[in-house]
């Protein structure tokens, strides 16, 4: 038999938990002692390595692929996470489109770029996130408790200062953002939704490493976000029972600097 829900650790869903930031989310997690199911798209080999690293820290964690492009996908995603991981308490929307567009420029948005940013970087999140609540809600045996289940949605600095550069995605990110209140007021008291918005924290598209290392430095306290820091972050909050329907900038103060361009264009 297993054991009651209120004697297994915490298990937590990330997305896009294969690379990049989502990896170290995932990790930091498990160190925390949280089991995690670990989603990826397209890349299983690194999906299976995050998860093998996860195993040898003595918790629980599973690989489960799934097109978040796909409502049918996402469902049956959610579906055998939260069978395998009865005692899920956090879900983290780390996955994210993040192609260059930009109205005046000679890679105008498009109708298709528009859609599938939104679809990746908006519909799954809430339609992960309405998952989470149906089942945070249906089983809960006291709203209200000292451990609440929260929604954790990875956003970006950017959108406190705005600029032209990545038209769809930050169209996408911005719509997430104003999420994170609207969902928080509605799935009260079963489920906390926050947005965490990391600065530059990795070399991104043909960025290189001294473009990556000066953008870095551009920040109040000269420097930015690392993974690690995001990772922690991450944990806090899905800990941290008394915070919701806001966003903690995990950036260095870079939302602090207005920039007319993204950071990386400032480098080259």
């Amino acid at each position: 038999m297993n054991p009651p829900l209120s004697q297994q650790k915490k298990a937590v869903l990330v997305t896009g938990a294969a690379k990049r930031l989502g990896r170290e989310i995932a990790l930091q997690f498990a160190r925390q002692g949280w089991d995690v199911a670990v989603h990826y798209g397209r890349s299983e080999q690194e999906a299976k390595e995050v998860t093998r690293e996860i195993e040898m820290m003595g918790v629980k964690s599973q690989v489960f692929q799934a097109d978040l492009a796909d409502e049918a996908a996402i469902k049956k995603l959610f579906t055998a996470v939260s069978q395998q991981f009865v005692n899920l308490h956090c879900l983290v929307n780390s996955a994210s489109i993040f192609e260059y567009d930009r109205a005046n420029s000679n890679a105008p948005l498009t109708a298709k770029s528009l859609q599938e940013h939104m679809q990746v970087n908006l519909t799954a999140p809430i339609l992960l996130s309405q998952l989470m609540f149906e089942f945070k809600k249906n089983n809960s045996s006291k709203a209200g408790s000292e451990n609440l289940p929260s929604v954790i949605q990875l956003l970006d600095q950017k959108l406190i200062n705005l600029n032209p550069d990545y038209l769809s995605y930050t169209l996408s990110k911005a719509a997430l953002a104003t999420s994170v209140e609207v969902l928080a007021l509605d799935f009260a008291p079963y489920l906390r939704v926050l947005g965490l918005a990391p600065g530059i924290s990795l070399p991104s598209g043909d960025q290189t490493n001294d473009g990556f290392e000066k953008a870095h430095q551009m920040t109040p306290l000269g420097k930015s976000s690392t993974p690690d820091d995001v990772a922690k972050a991450a944990v806090f909050l899905a800990q941290a029972n008394a915070i919701t329907g806001t966003t903690l900038y995990v950036d260095g103060g870079q939302h602090l600097l207005p920039s007319s361009r993204d950071v990386m264009f400032k480098t080259n």
